[in-house]
C-alpha cells in the first residue's frame, strides 16, 4: 500500500485493487484477503471456505468506531449510525430503529438533526456502499479517493491488512480432484460455492487424473460460465440471468497428486 501511495506521487498513477494471495510453506496453504474475492477449497466435495469478503456489511462495526473516534472523516454529511432507510426531515422527534458500533442487534431512539445526515454506511448485499461511494473496505491504494462533489477522502476508512487462514495438508489425504480455487468478485457474484464445485467436479472428471490441463481447462470453464453468452439484452447466463460485467480472474491449484489417487 506504501508503494502504490509512492508510485502515486511519482508517476501520478491513481486507482486500487483488491488482494488475494496463496502461499505454500511447510506443508500449510496460507491464504490471505484483502478485499471481496474469495477462495475455497473443494475436498471430496466437500467446500470449505478459505477468506470472507470485505464489504461495508461485513466491516460495518470496524467502520463505525473509526467514524466514531474521528468524527471529522466524516464532514458534515454523514453519520456513523446506521439506520434501516433514510430518515425524512418530517420524521425529527419520533422513534426510528438504529445500530451503532457496538450493536449487532437493533434499538429505538428518538430521531435528531444529527440523524438526517447521509449513513456512513447504505444499502445491502452487493449494492452496499460505504460513504455512497465503494462496496469494498480492504485493498491496495485508492489514496485519491473520495466522496463525489467533496473533499472527504475515503482512504482512511480503507484497511491494507489482510486476513489470513491456514490449511494444513498433512492432515488429510488428498487426491487430484482437490482443488484450492482463488477467484474475483466477478465470479462469486453470478456463482455460489456449490455451483462452482459442482463446476470443478464436472470438468475434472472429463480428464485423466495426470492429466496437467485438466485444472487450466476448469479455470476457464468457471469464466466462460460466469460471463455468459452475448445476447441482444446483454450476457446472459445458461439460466437467462446476466452474466457478471466484472473482470472475472481465476486459479484453480491441486493440493493433491496422481501418486495420491485413490
Amino acid at each position: 500500500d506504501d508503494q502504490i501511495e509512492r508510485e502515486r506521487a511519482a508517476q501520478h498513477l491513481a486507482g486500487g485493487c483488491c488482494a488475494l494471495a496463496a502461499i505454500y510453506l511447510m506443508g500449510k496453504f496460507y491464504v490471505a484477503n484483502a478485499g471481496d474475492s474469495r477462495a475455497i477449497i473443494i475436498r471430496n466435495g466437500e467446500i470449505i471456505p478459505m477468506s470472507r469478503e470485505f464489504t461495508p456489511e461485513t466491516e460495518r462495526q470496524r467502520l463505525q468506531f473509526l467514524a466514531l473516534l474521528r468524527p471529522e472523516l466524516l464532514g458534515k454529511e454523514f453519520t456513523h449510525l446506521e439506520f434501516p432507510r433514510r430518515i425524512q426531515p418530517k420524521e425529527l422527534g419520533k422513534k426510528m430503529l438504529y445500530r451503532d458500533q457496538n450493536m449487532n442487534g437493533w434499538a429505538y431512539k428518538k430521531i435528531e438533526e444529527d440523524d438526517l445526515k447521509f449513513p456512513l454506511i447504505y444499502g445491502e448485499g452487493k449494492k452496499a456502499r460505504m460513504m455512497a461511494t465503494i462496496g469494498v473496505t480492504r485493498g491496495l491504494g485508492d489514496h485519491d479517493l473520495k466522496v463525489f462533489s467533496s473533499n472527504i477522502h475515503i482512504k482512511p476508512f480503507l484497511s491494507c491488512f489482510p486476513e489470513v487462514r491456514v490449511y494444513d495438508l498433512t492432515q488429510y489425504e488428498h487426491c487430484p480432484d482437490d482443488v484450492l480455487v482463488l477467484g474475483t468478485d466477478g465470479l462469486w457474484d453470478v456463482t455460489n460455492d456449490r455451483e462452482v464445485a459442482g463446476v470443478v467436479m464436472e470438468v475434472l472428471t472429463s480428464y485423466e487424473p495426470n492429466d496437467p490441463c485438466r485444472y487450466t481447462m476448469v479455470a476457464q470453464e468457471l469464466v466462460v460460465r460466469s460471463r455468459g453468452v452475448l445476447k441482444e439484452r446483454g450476457w446472459r447466463l445458461a439460466n437467462d440471468k446476466l452474466g457478471s460485467g466484472d473482470d472475472i480472474s481465476v486459479f484453480v491449484i491441486p493440493l493433491g497428486g496422481p501418486g495420491n489417487y485413490t
